[in-house]
């Protein structure tokens, strides 16, 4: 054997770890898609416009729409982390939209509630003032 002459089992382990190496890498390239954070976005937009969150938090609820139908053009591009933040925005701006509505129905039931009692205050003073 002279000092060029590679030995007979040189390049089998060079070539075992490169092979183990493309095939990790492969796997690791796509994760799989955000189909839990999507679903969670999905219900998310829907429970909002249940609560009528179109009427009293328009702006919110289109941004969750738009933000999901983004995770969706995503997921096609398979950018799934991407898809799964774009999915994960999408279900907060929804909530928010709920939350925000919810405090709009809260406050206008609030004054309804201050205009009957002091309905109720007046009753009761013609009531009182007209008893001798």
């Amino acid at each position: 054997m002279n000092s060029r002459q590679i030995p007979r089992g040189f390049w089998r382990p060079l070539i075992a770890a490169a092979g183990t190496g493309i095939v990790l890498a492969a796997c690791a390239s796509t994760p799989p898609a955000p189909t839990v954070a999507l679903t969670a976005a999905q219900l998310a937009i829907t429970n909002a416009e249940r609560a009528d969150a179109g009427k009293y938090a328009a702006g919110q609820l289109a941004e969750a729409r738009d933000r999901l139908s983004s995770a969706n053009s995503a997921v096609a591009a398979n950018h799934m982390i991407i898809a799964e933040r774009l999915a994960n925005e999408a279900r907060v701006e929804a909530d928010l939209a709920s939350a925000a509505t919810a405090q709009v129905k809260a406050q206008a039931v609030n004054a309804q509630m201050q205009r009957a009692n002091q309905n109720l205050k007046e009753e009761l003073h013609r009531n009182v003032g007209d008893q001798p």
